[in-house]
Parts: C-alpha cells; sequence; structure tokens
C-alpha cells in the first residue's frame, strides 16, 4: 500500500528533483507543496497543515521543549547560510566595528528564528557583544497591515531587553530613519536600497565568511526537514525513505553547477564561482552535505547558542533532534 503524504518545501535546486519526480520516496505519493519558507512555517506551527515540511531549525527546536512534540526531524538540511551578511547597520550611528554594538539598538523580526540565534551566538563568541549588552526591537521588516509577532511561544533569559515595535512600524524604515542601529535578519530590507544610510555591518562580509569557516568548518543550518510526530509513530520507515530519497535529489543538485555545454543558471561566471566556492571550503567538491556525522558540529555549536540564549530548557545532544531510523545504515 502507497501512503499520500504531503511535503511543504521551497523549490530548491536540492529538492528539484523530489517536486519534478525524477526521484520518488519509495512507498510513498508525495505531493509536493512549493510556498515561500515564511508560509510554510506559519501554517505548520501553527495549524500542523502539512505530513512533512521543511521547518526553522531554532523553531523545531523549541517544539523540542514540548512534553509531546508535534514533529521530529531527519538530518537534511534544505537551508544553509553564512549570516555576517545578513547584519545591517545605520551608517551615521557611528558603529565602525561588531564591538561598537553594545549598548546599541538592534531590530530582529523574532527572537527565535534560527538567522538570529547565529547572529546573535557568533557576535558574542567572536567579537564580545553579548546578548544581554544590546537592546533588542522584534516586529515586522517591511510595512504590513499585520502585526508580526512569534510563530511559536518561548521564555526570555533573564537581563534580556526585547520589545515589540508598534503596530504600523517596520524595521527597515526604523533603521533608515535611525530609531535602530542595526538589524539582524534573513532577508535584507528594502531600505538596503532605498536610503544612503542603510549598509553592511561587514562590508567584506564574503572574506569575513569565508575565514570563519575555515576556521569553524560551519555553514550555519537555517532549516531542517520535519515529519508530523502521528504520521512517523503510525509509519516510522518514512523517515529513512525520505532521508534516502532527500539524499539523491541533493546529489543531482551538484548537475547543473557541472554542466558546461550549456548554462543552466543565469550567471555567466559560474564555473569560477563553483571553483571558488571549492577553494573557499576546503577543496571539498560536495560543500553542502546533509547527514548527521557530517553536521554534528555545526548542531553542536547551534544547540549551545540555543540553550545560552533562553529558548531551550536544557542543552539538547544533537542526537535527540532526529527520528533514530534516519541515523543509521544497514552493512553488508
Amino acid at each position: 500500500m502507497v501512503l499520500k503524504l504531503s511535503f511543504a518545501c521551497w523549490d530548491y535546486d536540492r529538492t528539484k528533483a523530489i517536486e519534478d519526480g525524477r526521484v520518488r520516496v519509495e512507498g510513498i505519493d508525495l505531493t509536493f507543496l512549493n510556498y515561500r519558507v515564511e508560509e510554510t512555517f506559519y501554517r505548520q506551527l501553527r495549524f500542523q497543515e502539512f505530513d512533512i515540511s521543511e521547518l526553522s531549525l531554532s523553531s523545531y527546536v523549541l517544539t523540542l521543549n514540548e512534553e509531546n512534540p508535534n514533529f521530529i526531524a531527519i538530518p537534511v538540511f534544505p537551508s544553509r547560510f553564512f549570516r555576517h551578511q545578513s547584519m545591517y547597520i545605520n551608517l551615521d550611528a557611528k558603529i565602525e566595528k561588531p564591538q561598537d554594538l553594545k549598548g546599541r539598538k538592534i531590530g530582529i523580526p523574532e527572537y527565535q528564528m534560527t538567522a538570529a540565534v547565529w547572529q546573535r551566538g557568533i557576535m558574542e563568541e567572536e567579537f564580545g557583544v553579548p546578548i544581554e549588552s544590546v537592546k533588542f526591537f522584534t516586529g515586522a521588516i517591511e510595512p504590513s497591515e499585520h502585526e508580526r509577532r512569534s510563530k511559536i511561544p518561548h521564555n526570555l533569559p533573564p537581563g534580556v531587553s526585547v520589545t515589540q515595535i508598534r503596530q504600523g512600524q517596520n524595521l527597515s524604515q526604523m533603521l533608515a530613519d535611525g530609531e535602530i542601529d542595526a538589524i539582524f535578519s534573513a532577508t535584507k530590507p528594502s531600505s538596503f536600497h532605498t536610503s544612503s544610510k542603510v549598509g553592511y555591518l561587514f562590508p567584506n562580509f564574503k572574506e569575513v565568511e569565508a575565514d570563519y569557516y575555515q576556521r569553524t568548518k560551519i555553514l550555519p543550518i537555517m532549516h531542517v526537514v520535519a515529519l508530523k510526530r502521528s504520521v512517523y509513530d503510525a509509519n516510522p520507515w518514512i523517515a529513512k525513505a525520505l532521508t534516502k530519497a532527500l539524499s539523491k535529489a541533493l546529489e543531482i543538485g551538484y548537475e547543473p553547477l557541472e554542466e558546461r555545454a550549456a548554462l543552466r543558471y543565469m550567471l555567466p561566471w559560474l564555473e569560477h564561482h563553483v571553483e571558488e566556492t571549492k577553494r573557499l571550503m576546503g577543496g571539498d567538491a560536495r560543500w553542502w552535505k546533509d547527514g548527521f556525522e557530517e553536521n554534528k558540529h555545526v548542531l553542536y555549536k547551534f544547540l549551545d547558542y540555543h540553550f545560552r540564549q533562553g529558548l531551550s530548557k536544557r542543552r539538547f545532544e544533537p542526537e535527540e533532534l532526529f527520528a533514530p531510523g534516519s541515523l543509521e545504515t544497514f552493512v553488508v
């Protein structure tokens, strides 16, 4: 009997073969729902609409605080991102170096969002800017008729200042107007393109991020693939079947990057970009890797940040995040 399941995920190059049917998940008739991540997260975390979905890593870990968590993940990470490049400042705020953020006002869409967990952790560990030394302001990045609040409830640690902005305000305009000094986010504020007063905290972010990777071997994980616990409990074999299929899809995703007969992407110097990426990331031809052992050090660092920032009820171990059957394989 074939199960009919839904999978909400953006159509990344590493999931495209699942969406278009080149890779099929054993035993599953999968309906691929191509939504922006913000919509997927909101609908899944609030209403549990999908059998399987990508989820914010931070939001997923927050669900593990519950006595009976609603989701269980597999070690597949559809979104990864160096986040130094996603820190923006008001250029009139006299912020010459990251340490100048101490005592400043920083906008973040949600305190619990994965990008902000990484950014705050990096600021404290790499540059000596503890979360207690700044004031955070949360809310919509861009103008909206609706107030943005956390998609999942959580507590705040003692000594951390977090203020919700008013309905009608937005962080992008507040940064341009100097009402806040910086934004830590996943998306680029529109004021970056419309205001001469908005710029990068790290104008040379590529060099900074390459150095960070070479020292830590961390390409920060943003999202994880998670199953509804009820679906997994009824059919635990799904976890391994999905892990295997997404591994095949990831490998297929590399093929257009290596094609030279015609460009599959609208990047005239694609080959140079690929070769440069390999060089900066240690010479590995497969620099984007799923799997548990390959990413254990990345997960450990994130879980440490998550706990120290007051989000996790305890410091979870990486193994606790995933379905057991997705972590091991048979040997002949």
